[in-house]
């Protein structure tokens, strides 16, 4: 079995050596480096979030991703997503266009509708708007991807007439995935649509989303498309010991938790509740060998083409970031290939 193995982050503002939190200029920076340090370790992709707000430094995944292109040469470089429904396709196309002539072919998109409604005020548009916002986005995303004429109306913006959009990718085909948190309306778009499948799982076991899987296979076949990979983003952290991991991530991960839940009405996250969430849920966290055994478990389990570690969590020093990808890249994901191996 074929399995590539990325890994991705949201630009998190972390804490330096004094506690103090990063400015979000360092918090760049470093995301720059951690890019570079997955080139070297032999990861397959790394991935951006969009976000906008105080706790997250990148707005603009392109940007950065662009600047670690330019100091990488092997691995892929995308986006961890696209808020694609606050956002214009023509423009989401273009910035993606130029990555991938800038990185000699190797950038991907990953849309969504996201997590967070920051955006939509931030942009001028109505939250109820919000599902016909993708809707229609994501149809016209797909018509600018076959890099021919477009022609396309539709009510959330201009309507194109045989318009050519420049410049036109390096690769010819920028590979974009749908991000998917749960909905078997936005598995069933993405097949309809012929994109590969990501889907976000950061709660409950990964053998719950297998239904979606199933569903998107026979979409795909309803719709007479090909067979189309299907990926799984998960968040986690590796370190020398199960302890260890265990302590370093539940004293950020949880601080993470208690900032958007506050917004959110969710409850403080508990340690009891964490430790379950690490050996029976969506959470990979422990040694090397504890990671290698859980993510081979789910690519089995869900018949993945990917697994994307989400490698940052709240204020997890950038130290222990680098950390991280260096442990999943030389230690981790030769483990799972050799699991995988023996199937």
């Amino acid at each position: 079995m074929a399995v590539e193995f990325g890994i991705d982050t949201f630009g998190d503002v972390t804490i330096d050596g004094t506690g103090e939190r990063t400015p979000h200029a360092q918090v760049l920076r470093d995301v720059v480096e951690e890019g570079v340090a997955a080139d070297r370790a032999g990861l397959d992709f790394f991935g951006l979030g969009e976000h906008h707000r105080a706790d997250f430094a990148v707005s603009s995944p392109e940007v950065v991703l662009a600047a670690i292109a330019a100091r990488t040469e092997r691995i892929r470089l995308g986006s961890a997503v696209t808020v694609l429904s606050s956002d214009d396709p023509v423009r989401v196309f273009q910035r993606f266009s130029e990555l991938d002539g800038i990185s000699s072919g190797r950038a991907e998109v990953i849309i969504g509708r996201g997590s967070f409604t920051e955006s939509f005020p931030l942009f001028g548009l109505d939250l109820q708007d919000y599902e016909r916002l993708f809707e229609e986005r994501i149809e016209l995303f797909a018509e600018l991807l076959t890099e021919g004429p477009v022609t396309w109306r539709g009510a959330t913006r201009a309507a194109l007439s045989e318009q050519r959009v420049y410049p036109s990718s390096h690769s010819g085909a920028i590979r974009t995935w749908v991000g998917v948190g749960g909905s078997p309306e936005s598995v069933v778009r993405a097949a309809r649509h012929r994109m590969p499948l990501m889907l976000a799982i950061i709660g409950g076991a990964h053998a719950h989303f297998a239904p979606y899987v199933d569903l998107y296979h026979r979409a795909l076949a309803q719709f007479g498309a090909p067979d189309l990979p299907v990926g799984v983003h998960s968040p986690g952290h590796v370190a020398a010991t199960d302890a260890l991991a265990r302590d370093r991530y539940f004293e950020h991960y949880s601080g993470m938790v208690a900032t958007i839940g506050r917004e959110r009405g969710w409850p403080p996250l508990t340690r009891e509740a964490f430790e379950h969430d690490v050996d029976e849920g969506a959470l990979v966290v422990g040694s090397p060998e504890t990671v290698a055994q859980k993510i081979a478990g789910v690519v089995r389990a869900l018949g993945l083409s990917r697994f994307d570690l989400k490698y940052s969590a709240g204020t997890l020093p950038h130290t222990a970031l680098l950390e991280t990808i260096e442990l999943y890249g030389t230690a981790v994901v030769p483990r799972v290939r050799e699991l995988l191996a023996e199937d």
